[in-house]
């Protein structure tokens, strides 16, 4: 089999892969890791893939230290920005109530919605409390299929690596 038709994979870039490349090096030994990790996705995986980010992505960069923002959004300024739109919108409210996601996490609730309507392959993300957790991702899987919609993988830079070349 060729492979020079083969397609990059798709991945939506979640808030925490940006934060976790820009932030200084954390004094937690779990977020330290993590960060590393995605260091090491970033130089040696992503080329593998086509990235894109979000408008909500683009708003939650921007807040917070202003050096600090500009160099998150830097980081992305050559990607596609997915649109937010209506349907968008109402399927990260319908997720958010099958997956019994807080209030507080709606827009996480839009980030799955996002990489869904806009049918990304990966939901790449550092955010384990709410998109990248096992009891989230089977509701979300479920009220994707209920939508007659693909749910997109949703990985950590940890899972999404690859031993090849």
């Amino acid at each position: 089999m060729a492979h020079t038709c083969m397609k990059k994979p798709r991945i939506y870039l979640e808030t925490s892969i940006i934060s976790y490349l820009v932030a200084l090096p954390s004094r937690d030994l779990v977020v330290a890791a993590h960060q590393q990790i995605t260091h090491e996705w970033w130089s040696e995986q992503r080329n593998r893939y086509e990235l894109f980010v979000s408008e909500l992505v683009i708003q939650e960069i921007a807040m917070g230290d202003r050096d600090a923002a500009n160099r998150r959004l830097s980081l992305v300024e050559a990607f596609t920005i997915l649109m937010i739109n209506d349907k968008a919108i109402l399927l990260g409210e319908q997720l958010q109530k099958c997956a019994m996601l807080p209030e507080k996490a709606n827009a996480d609730a839009l980030h799955i919605s996002l990489a869904a309507y806009h049918r990304m392959d990966f939901l790449l993300t550092w955010n384990c409390r709410h998109i990248a957790n096992g009891r989230t991702r089977h509701a979300i899987d479920k009220a994707l299929k209920a939508q007659k919609m693909e749910s997109p993988i949703i990985v950590t830079p940890e899972e999404l690596t690859s031993e090849e070349g």
